[in-house]
């Protein structure tokens, strides 16, 4: 059985949850396999899913302070049913610049730290959490970034940890996804494996 084709078929058949969109978070600690996921994930929908890093919408001065800007740029265009057009932030230059425009498809993904944040829950029709733990999703992000990351990751952990101390995904997650061998496997979230 394909989880990917099985979840995506799934994800097509909900009620959009913004405007004319369904709006998908994938959510997990930095270093889980978010970005890779959300491409295959996709892929698998078909039609040119676009897929929104929140790694192009924060900033150094912003790691998780971006929500209003977010929903300036994102959900409120996309609630009315118009394209959206998110600043995208230079990381090397620090600054940002005119982003993609994204049309309100029928499935749009938002992959990063904090897809499934308070305040843009309202809007999700579904939030997938990738399911592994902080620190060897760090591990793989650091060897992954390579030393010249360093100094960022060691700001980060602790930024990610008290981001999620005081704003928790994972609770409100509809699926659970662990990375297998054969692919991804897609389990009951927190709240549907206590029912």
């Amino acid at each position: 059985m394909n989880d990917l084709a099985t979840l995506a078929a799934a994800l097509r058949a909900l009620p959009p949850s913004c405007g004319p969109v369904r709006l998908i978070g994938i959510d997990g600690h930095a270093g889980s396999g978010k970005s890779t996921f959300a491409r295959r994930l996709a892929v698998e929908l078909g039609g040119g899913a676009p897929v929104l890093g929140l790694d192009d919408i924060r900033s150094h001065a912003e790691l998780f302070d971006w929500a209003a800007r977010f929903t300036r740029e994102v959900v409120e265009p996309f609630s009315q049913g118009r394209s959206a057009h998110p600043a995208t932030y230079d990381w090397n230059e620090r600054r940002y610049r005119p982003g993609p425009v994204i049309e309100p498809a029928p499935v749009v993904l938002i992959e990063g730290v904090g897809a499934g944040r308070r305040a843009l829950r309202p809007w999700l029709a579904r939030l997938l959490w990738m399911e592994l733990p902080a620190g060897q999703s760090w591990r793989r992000g650091r060897e992954r970034d390579g030393v010249v990351q360093h100094d960022f990751w060691d700001q980060w952990e602790p930024a990610e940890a008290r981001h999620f101390s005081e704003d928790p995904s994972r609770p409100f997650a509809d699926a659970l996804v662990r990375q297998v061998p054969e692919g991804y496997e897609v389990l009951p979230g927190p709240e549907l494996g206590a029912a």
